[in-house]
């Protein structure tokens, strides 16, 4: 007796769903290694060495360590570009949401460094290798439309226009963020709040054109 065409397909998705949902522990599993050896340190082989997974494992569900990385990092990011969507949601004027802002900013340098630090190594290596370039494209622009959501709602409880378009104000923001990441992990005292205050000042600045 044959399967019906539809039990065939759900069939057929519950073996997608699985696949992708070990995929997605596997990722979560090896995230830690990766971002604490970053990119040319790390291999399928190293990985297994330092999780619960066997090498054959990894490479059964990533072809290769660029497979890998990309899928932790998309996942990661995609966590990162909501973070800061309940400060839009919620403030109620500019001086709040620039110091909720400034005050994620630096929660979420400190809680998750090494993560963040790998992003910029996977963004640096995507210079080098095409097969990064879609990847990093589509993660960086899902962070240029996160700031431009704390821009855009920074000038609506301002009562003012933004003074730069979307691609600009990020790289603004992701400079003072990469910067403040680099003195953070070479252990300044000040980094943290040097990145508060930085977020307030360029959303006075993007937002407003005052130095």
């Amino acid at each position: 007796m044959t399967q019906p065409a539809d039990g065939l397909d759900r069939i057929a998705r519950r073996q997608v769903d699985k696949f992708e949902e070990r995929r997605r522990l596997l990722a979560e599993g090896a995230l830690q290694t990766l971002a604490e050896r970053g990119y040319a340190r790390t291999s399928l082989r190293e990985i297994a060495q330092h999780t619960e997974f066997s090498h054959g494992t990894l490479h059964y569900y990533f072809r290769d360590k660029v497979e890998l990385i990309t899928y932790c990092v998309r996942q990661y990011k995609a966590h990162c570009v909501l973070r800061y969507d309940g400060i839009v949601d919620t403030a109620e004027s500019p001086e709040q949401l620039a110091v909720e802002f400034g005050d994620g900013l630096a929660a979420t340098l400190k809680e998750e460094a090494f993560m963040h630090r790998l992003w910029y190594d996977l963004r640096a290596q995507s210079l080098f290798e095409e097969t990064f370039r879609t990847d990093v494209a589509e993660i960086d622009g899902g962070l240029q439309e996160m700031i431009w959501r704390i821009v855009s709602r920074y000038a609506d409880l301002s009562g003012r226009d933004p003074v730069c378009p979307p691609p600009m104000a990020y790289a603004f923001f992701d400079g003072l963020f990469e910067q403040a990441l680099l003195r953070f992990l070479s252990g300044s005292e000040t980094a943290l709040d040097e990145l508060r205050a930085g977020a307030k000042h360029l959303l006075t600045t993007v937002v407003c054109g005052q130095a």
